[in-house]
């Protein structure tokens, strides 16, 4: 499964907002800029986002852009329902979808339910507070080079 672009910059655009949490109202032209997303691509999904009710925006003075409720109580499957719709790995488990010609005697059809459930369950068990925070990458401690001359002088050699 590949997320698509919008998808994919909603994510971008929903960390850089969790980034601002407790802080002041960002703007839409701020959270472009901080991600290097067009202006346009960000308005169009600061659109999508406030309908979906992940982010609250608000007019005037000190107005701008907040999430609608914590960072750790919105997951990564909120973010791209919001954008993607649904998550569903084939649309031939809609409603009212009859355009698969195997349709009548697919045997994974029943199943597929199940299937997308677990995805969005996965992608539910990621918080945008996870997301937005920065990721620790451990260094290896050696290169497979000194790993070995290291077991060559354990074992004496």
């Amino acid at each position: 499964m590949r997320l698509s672009n919008l998808a994919d910059y909603a994510v971008v655009t929903m960390s850089a907002a969790a980034r601002h949490c407790g802080g002041a109202r960002v703007s839409a032209a701020q959270l472009a800029e901080e991600t290097g997303l067009p202006s346009a691509t960000v308005q169009k999904l600061v659109s999508k986002l406030s309908a979906a009710g992940l982010l609250r925006s608000s007019r005037g003075a000190g107005g701008g852009l907040k999430l609608a409720r914590p960072a750790a109580a919105i997951s990564l499957a909120d973010i791209v329902e919001a954008v993607e719709g649904p998550i569903a790995l084939t649309a031939c488990v809609e409603q009212g979808r009859h355009d698969c010609g195997m349709e009548a005697c697919c045997a994974v059809r029943p199943h597929w339910p199940m299937i997308n459930e677990t995805m969005r369950g996965a992608l539910a068990g990621v918080s945008l507070a996870q997301l937005s925070t920065p990721a620790r990458v451990e260094p290896s401690r050696d290169t497979p080079r000194e790993r070995f001359s290291t077991s060559l002088e354990a074992s004496g050699v």
